[in-house]
């Protein structure tokens, strides 16, 4: 029942793209992933997307963390209704979007399972037809929830880039490579962002064991690169407490410096995008993934 839906979505996404010809930045679709709760995710998740929209990218981040999607509390607003109202039909795409600052939108969301549920073609094309709003978005963080469960993998699936979060902790280790080998079955290049270091040799200690041992049991194919780290700092924490970004409240911490070089190596991918047709981009694109890889 589920696949017969998707495929009638599919060619909804198809013939909803028919006749459309102009050209628009393709959207990077960033997912940020964890082998476990508790190791800064989300919290990097937003700052990360803080500091590329204050470098000039326009920027949507969408909480795919289901069952425990907080990014709301970390932006200190309050979400009344997120994605699945859109397709449920009480809402629209531009009710449910949060600005945050200048180039930066938050897009509440639901349960990879719900929203092709209740994606029936009628509410699917007006959603499509709304969502083409944020086509111009450079760059979607999709923070996605932690562990490998089936509704993460499709968000892994439909993105550009997965990028593993982990602290320097054995247990978060060994979840962080349990991930990792999941994530190889569908990708080659996986990122890795160390959190919470004492500092560079620490994070490149760590990244060398895990990418050892990933190499000789997963294989010579994987291309497992350390995005950056973050050092361990107890002005994030208290950011946090406080329902702030710690690149707003401390811009002159080695923290900010960590996420700027993280946010750079990201933008050097962008450089190399190419114009492509409206469908592959914002929201819309996201979804267009999302059914073709349910």
């Amino acid at each position: 029942m589920m696949g017969h839906q998707a495929e009638k979505l599919e060619k909804l996404v198809a013939s909803n793209a028919n006749g459309v010809h102009k050209k628009s930045k393709k959207t990077r679709f960033i997912a940020i992933t964890s082998g476990k709760g508790g190791v800064g995710k989300s919290t990097i998740s937003s700052n990360l997307a803080y500091v590329l929209a204050q470098s000039g990218l326009n920027v949507g981040i969408f909480d795919a963390d289901i069952g425990l999607a907080n990014l709301d509390v970390i932006f200190n607003v309050k979400v009344k209704k997120n994605i699945l109202h859109v397709l449920k039909g009480e809402a629209t795409v531009s009710d449910i979007l949060i600005p945050i600052t200048r180039n930066l939108i938050l897009i509440p969301g639901d349960s990879g399972e719900e929203i092709i549920k209740y994606a029936d073609a009628a509410l699917f094309k007006r959603f499509m037809e709304e969502a083409q709003v944020l086509d111009k978005l450079d760059v979607m963080i999709i923070d996605t929830g932690a562990g490998i469960g089936d509704h993460i993998q499709m968000f892994l699936n439909a993105a550009d880039d997965v990028i593993v979060v982990t602290v320097p902790d054995p247990a978060a280790i060994t979840d962080a490579y349990a991930t990792i080998k999941t994530v190889a079955t569908l990708r080659n290049n996986i990122g890795l962002i160390m959190n919470q270091v004492k500092n560079a040799k620490e994070a490149e200690a760590v990244f060398d064991k895990i990418n050892k041992v990933a190499l000789a049991n997963i294989g010579e194919n994987l291309n497992l690169q350390l995005i950056g780290k973050i050092n361990s700092d107890v002005k994030i924490s208290s950011s946090i407490k406080r329902r702030e970004l710690f690149c707003v409240t401390h811009p002159s911490s080695i923290s900010f410096a960590d996420m700027t070089k993280i946010a750079n190596n990201i933008i050097s991918k962008l450089e190399r995008n190419v114009l492509v047709t409206p469908n592959e981009s914002g929201l819309t694109g996201l979804f267009k993934r999302l059914i073709e890889h349910f």
